[in-house]
C-alpha cells in the first residue's frame, strides 16, 4: 500500500492526472467529500490548495481530513499538513469505508476524555493509533516530506 502512495505522488505532476484524482476522490469518497464540502462552506478561514486537496484554516486546535477537504489550525506546521494529506490518500484508497475505518476510531481516540487521560498518563502519542500512523506513512510517501511521526 505504501507503494501506492508513492505512485500518487509521482502521478500528481500533471494537471490531467491531478484532475482525474480529484474526480475519483469526489466520487469514490463521496460520503466524506460531501461532509467536507458542507463543512468548508460553513467554516470561515483562509483557503488554499495542497496537492489534490483544498485546505481551510480554522479556529479549532486540531486537524481534520474529509476526502478532498483538509481543515488545519492556525499556524499549522507543515508536518501536520502532510499528516492530514495522508488521511486524504487513505480516503482515496478506502472510499466509503474511510469514515468507519479511519474517522470514527480517530475521533474516539481524540475525543473521549477518559481515553485522552489514559494516553497522557501512559505517555502514548495520539499518532500511535494505527490509522494515524498509517496517515503519517502515506503522507510522507505522497509528499516526500516528514509528517507527525514521532510526535
Amino acid at each position: 500500500m505504501l507503494h501506492y502512495a508513492a505512485s500518487v505522488r509521482a502521478l500528481c505532476m500533471t494537471k490531467a492526472v491531478r484532475a482525474s484524482l480529484v474526480a475519483l476522490h469526489a466520487v469514490w469518497g463521496l460520503p466524506q467529500s460531501i461532509v467536507g464540502l458542507v463543512l468548508a462552506c460553513v467554516v470561515r478561514g483562509p483557503r488554499r490548495r495542497f496537492r489534490t486537496a483544498w485546505v481551510t484554516t480554522w479556529r479549532l486546535d486540531a486537524g481534520l481530513s474529509l476526502g478532498l477537504f483538509l481543515f488545519v489550525p492556525r499556524g499549522c506546521p507543515r508536518r501536520l499538513l502532510v499528516h492530514e494529506y495522508g488521511h486524504s490518500v487513505q480516503s482515496l484508497c478506502l472510499g466509503p469505508l474511510y469514515l468507519p475505518v479511519v474517522v470514527v476510531p480517530s475521533l474516539l481516540w481524540a475525543g473521549i476524555p477518559h481515553v485522552e487521560r489514559w494516553r497522557v498518563r501512559h505517555g502514548i502519542s495520539y499518532y500511535a493509533l494505527p490509522t494515524e500512523n498509517w496517515a503519517n506513512a502515506w503522507g510522507e510517501r505522497a509528499c516526500g516530506e516528514p509528517s507527525m511521526r514521532g510526535f
